[in-house]
């Protein structure tokens, strides 16, 4: 099992995969990897489009990738893929499976995160073993867009404080608001378009990090 505080550690930048901005010659692969090199700490495989096949072959490959690195690898949503290839875990939202079945079907070893949007979810969720939690969304973001209310930071300070267990926020971070994210208390952040779309996403990585060091520096 991972201690509460290994896991923190391993949230501190946090990618969340999208095919979307993967450049015309590049693969996903090359872009996590160019990721990774810049200090991401966890990779989420999500992916709503592909057939279940390419999605094994895709997420195997980043599995592999992370494990090579020790990185944390998750898939969104999917138990099936998590469970095909092997992934440290998996990362549910509020309409996917339950999280008490998706333990059952990956065991007492595998890291479940679960989005929440309040206070009533993120009690919820921590109720039924969820690992860690995602506030969702800090800020409105368009890779998202039927996204509920941003929490502002005031609404992610909140929802930090309350938290028993690790907790990570999404929605809208770039580097010019990821600090007073930071500054919040959470253990990490979600990155998508802001390393995904980078012209280069291990000079973007590597920018989150050096954001990440000074709001711990100062919280």
């Amino acid at each position: 099992m991972t201690t509460k505080s290994a896991l923190s550690s391993k949230l501190a930048l946090y990618l969340v995969t999208d095919n979307r901005f993967v450049p015309e010659g590049k693969s996903l692969k090359d872009v996590v990897e160019s990721a990774i090199r810049g200090g991401v700490t966890a990779v989420q495989y999500r992916e709503k489009e592909a057939s279940t096949r390419k999605m094994i072959e895709e997420a195997g490959e980043l599995r592999n990738l992370c494990r090579s690195c020790e990185v944390l690898f998750l898939v969104n949503d999917r138990v099936d893929v998590a469970l095909a290839v092997e992934a440290d875990g998996v990362h549910l939202g509020q309409d996917d499976m339950p999280l008490h079945l998706a333990r059952k079907i990956l065991g007492s070893g595998a890291i479940i995160g679960i989005t929440v949007h309040n206070d009533l979810e993120r009690r919820a969720a921590e109720q039924n073993g969820a690992d860690y939690v995602s506030f969702a969304p800090v800020f409105a973001t368009s890779t998202k867009p039927d996204h509920q209310t941003p929490l502002g930071i005031s609404g992610l300070e909140q929802l930090v404080r309350a938290a028993t267990v690790p907790s990570v926020a999404i929605g809208g971070i770039n580097l010019d608001n990821v600090e007073e994210v930071y500054k919040t208390g959470v253990d990490g952040v979600c990155v998508v378009s802001a390393i995904m779309g980078a012209t280069d996403p291990e000079l973007a990585a590597q920018a989150f990090l050096e954001r990440y060091n000074r709001a711990r520096a100062h919280h």
